[in-house]
């Protein structure tokens, strides 16, 4: 882990992880909504580290954990 990226994105997952496990019951339906935000981490994360000192990368990388991050939230409230 040698980027702010890998850091994030890493933390970010565990803790979706975490939340699939303290504030779901569980079940493949909902295993299935969580794997979109872990896939949105993901690609944030390889985004992030070949974005350099590119902008519109750095933004999108930022959007992708911003969202999900927030689509964690709705799975949890819903």
């Amino acid at each position: 882990m040698n980027t702010l990226y890998d850091f994030v994105t890493v933390i970010c997952f565990i803790f979706a992880v975490l939340t699939f496990f303290m504030f779901t019951q569980g079940g493949m339906r909902v295993l299935a909504h969580f794997m979109l935000p872990a896939a949105a981490f993901a690609i944030a994360n390889q985004v992030g580290n070949h974005a350099g000192n590119s902008a519109p990368m750095n933004v999108l990388a930022v959007i992708l954990i911003a969202a999900g991050i927030g689509y964690i939230y709705i799975i949890v409230k819903h």
